[in-house]
């Protein structure tokens, strides 16, 4: 584990932790943190013994986003290409499926890390806000993986006024996958990730990757696209494997013996 860093970077089994490092600025973006984290997301998408990535805070917060001290660490920059993009693009694009394990309050970009995770769970007291019209600004940036989750009716209110909200609330409006106490938050992703564990690690990362670009696409190329991907899937060593174990009645050679993370 990398300590002392602005992030920390974790192996548990098949899991890499990634977790917010500075509950001092409550793990508001920084240069310094917004660099560990790209770092670790690649590190974490490039390892092959990892399947999947956990993303979470230290302290009170999970993320209080910009670090507006420093002008958003490059997120006020008004260019598209800075670190926070890259990092939202490494979330929804990379193979390995990324929970994040929302340990506190979550405030504009933080929440746009929540919305970039593929499942999310939040511990019931957390708040969450897109406060940037307050300060004279909008949530430009997460806004492009945000609105998929809100859809234009809840994020026109939440973005204009500026108002917090509750985990509760959060989950209605799809931001969140499930509320937990806070003491049960650890076993709630845990199980997460045995539940991912049980899938074929090629498969898992052609159903994320499905979920992403099936809605991208125009009705006739969706068909292509998803055939394709069926054809090549059925093809594979991995179905075939999948397919033996199913008529053997017995676990398929990527389901480990403990039946996930220990």
């Amino acid at each position: 584990m990398g300590k002392g860093e602005a992030s920390e970077y974790e192996i548990r089994g098949r899991t890499a932790w990634i977790r917010l490092n500075c509950p001092d600025s409550r793990n508001a973006l920084s240069a310094a943190l917004l660099a560990d984290l790209s770092r670790h997301l690649e590190a974490a998408m490039a390892d092959p013994a990892v399947r999947v990535v956990v993303l979470t805070g230290s302290g009170s917060a999970f993320c209080a986003g910009a670090d507006l001290k420093h002008r958003g660490a490059g997120i006020a920059d008004g260019t598209s290409e800075n670190a926070l993009v890259e990092i939202l693009k490494r979330m929804r694009r990379g193979p390995k499926p990324v929970v994040c394990a929302v340990n506190g309050h979550a405030f504009g970009g933080g929440i746009g890390l929540v919305a970039a995770a593929d499942i999310a769970i939040a511990v019931r007291s957390a708040r969450f806000a897109f406060s940037e019209v307050r300060l004279g600004v909008i949530p430009a940036i997460i806004s492009v993986v945000v609105l998929p989750k809100l859809g234009e009716h809840q994020a026109m209110r939440l973005f204009l006024t500026g108002k917090s909200f509750s985990a509760a609330d959060a989950l209605g409006y799809g931001l969140l996958h499930r509320v937990v106490d806070e003491c049960e938050l650890e076993s709630a992703v845990q199980a997460e990730i045995d539940a991912l564990l049980q899938g074929a690690p090629n498969a898992v990362s052609a159903a994320k990757r499905l979920v992403r670009e099936i809605p991208q696409l125009a009705l006739d190329e969706a068909y292509a696209y998803a055939a394709k991907k069926i054809a090549e899937l059925f093809a594979s060593p991995e179905a075939a494997e999948g397919l033996a174990a199913f008529a053997q009645k017995r676990r398929p050679s990527w389901v480990e013996t403990s039946d996930g993370d220990t």
